[in-house]
């Protein structure tokens, strides 16, 4: 575990007292998902996903999405060269082990559709060929609240296929009040060490998917999930893609507890972050967050 202590250390001293943010966002990797960072713009977003990448040892692209995006300025295309008398496919950014989409939701709705493939089947399909991206392949998006100017909402099959979504809010008042005596941050993500690599990433991965859980912990994920599909409250409840979500997750939070098996604890610790963004309250203006909060409340663990 003194691997994920330092990735945890150098974050912790990159983003300064969003200690459980840094947590999460390891804990969405560490189980093979792609992660959402949705926050108003100039809180840390941006320097969190590349602070991740660095300390990961992962290569790293970064596309910032705009309104005028292409999806071939994404996957990439093909491309003629004369000199060989055929075409050849030009990789995008997106072949890479880690790919930020800096502010998805600027870009159009086509562009982000051109992602769904790449998220759930780690592959993108250009004139009717598949390639294969790397491994490890992770997306860590960041995305502006949908009131903004220039903004396209993410439909939910494109929200789905993030295992969570999080919120790095302002800083503490001590933070930030570093941050205006020190300046930014950001320039010491240049000097990070890496301290896992791709091969170590996939090994811990491997760990978190073979980590045991129990009929009873299946029971109560269960009754999380089937609470959210009461009428009167959500459109629709979680679905079962969302509870395995729960799991996967449950067990990379388990994992970096140094536990070899997931407890409730772990699920109530991922319950928001990965069921928030998946749901829509009925009454407009009504927060997910509040109404899974009292179903965490009222859903007796045993």
């Amino acid at each position: 575990m003194s691997n994920l202590n330092s990735v945890f250390q150098t974050l912790d001293n990159l983003i300064l007292g969003k200690e459980e943010a840094v947590r999460l966002s390891v804990v969405c990797l560490l189980a093979d998902g792609h992660l959402l960072l949705e926050d108003v713009p100039g809180v840390g977003k941006t320097t969190l996903a590349q602070g991740l990448a660095a300390v990961l040892g992962l290569n790293f692209g970064r596309v910032q999405f705009t309104n005028d995006m292409l999806p071939a300025d994404l996957l990439g295309t093909n491309i003629f060269r004369p000199n060989e008398g055929q075409f050849v496919f030009q990789e995008g950014p997106v072949f890479h082990h880690f790919l930020l989409a800096d502010e998805i939701n600027r870009a159009s709705p086509k562009v982000q559709s051109a992602l769904l493939e790449a998220m759930e089947e780690r592959q993108v399909s250009i004139d009717g060929t598949s390639y294969a991206l790397p491994k490890p392949f992770v997306v860590v998006a960041t995305q502006n609240p949908s009131e903004q100017i220039g903004t396209f909402p993410l439909p939910e099959s494109q929200l789905d296929r993030f295992l969570m979504r999080i919120s790095i809010g302002y800083p503490f008042e001590q933070s930030e009040k570093y941050l205006f005596k020190h300046g930014s941050r950001r320039e010491n993500i240049k000097r990070i060490q890496a301290a896992l690599n791709p091969e170590l990433l996939m090994q811990m991965q491997k760990a978190v998917d073979e980590m045991p859980v129990s009929d009873a912990l299946v029971d109560y994920v269960y009754r999380l999930v089937n609470a959210t599909r009461v009428e009167g409250v959500f459109v629709q409840g979680l679905s079962p893609r969302a509870g395995l979500a729960l799991i996967k997750a449950a067990k990379a939070h388990a994992y970096i507890e140094n536990r070899n098996m997931v407890l409730p604890e772990d699920v109530q610790a991922i319950f928001l972050p990965v069921a928030g963004h998946r749901l829509k309250t009925l009454q407009r203006g009504n927060d997910s967050q509040t109404a899974l909060t009292e179903i965490l409340r009222s859903v007796a663990v045993a």
